[in-house]
């Protein structure tokens, strides 16, 4: 997939999205409310295509167990939908960087005039650097 393209929607029945207590300070709710979010979307039983499944598997991320669960946890939001909505947009960003494969390389030769600028440089250079050395009568 190239840059701009976006990768295929994850139906929201993939994704199970429990919630779960906050962690640190809160006031009087912290002990009643669950408004932070865990959610988990297994890889390998997703519909995502296979290019994007194995691509995201190979990805070194913390978020991604041994055995291809992503599991997001979202609690920066007071309120539970935009905890979720945000663990949402986590794991679409996951995807959508899994799913972007940049252009090849295509090999290409020095320019002539490069090569001649480069090598002026280093002769140059190392002409300063001669001056820097002690004088020999």
């Amino acid at each position: 997939m190239r840059a701009g393209a976006a990768p295929p929607p994850i139906p929201p029945a993939e994704v199970e999205i429990i919630a779960v207590r906050a962690q640190g300070a809160g006031g009087q709710n912290v002990n009643k409310v669950s408004n932070a979010v865990h959610l988990r979307f297994i890889i390998r039983a997703s519909s995502l295509p296979e290019p994007i499944k194995e691509r995201l598997l190979a990805v070194r991320d913390s978020r991604i167990s041994t055995d291809g669960v992503v599991v997001i946890k979202a609690q920066r939001h007071r309120s539970l939908e935009l905890n979720k909505a945000e663990a949402l947009e986590r794991l679409y960003e996951l995807v959508r960087r899994a799913a972007y494969t940049p252009r090849k390389r295509k090999p290409t030769r020095p320019t002539r005039s490069s090569q001649r600028k480069r090598l002026e440089g280093k002769v140059k250079r190392g002409r300063i650097k001669a001056l820097r050395r002690r004088v020999m009568d």
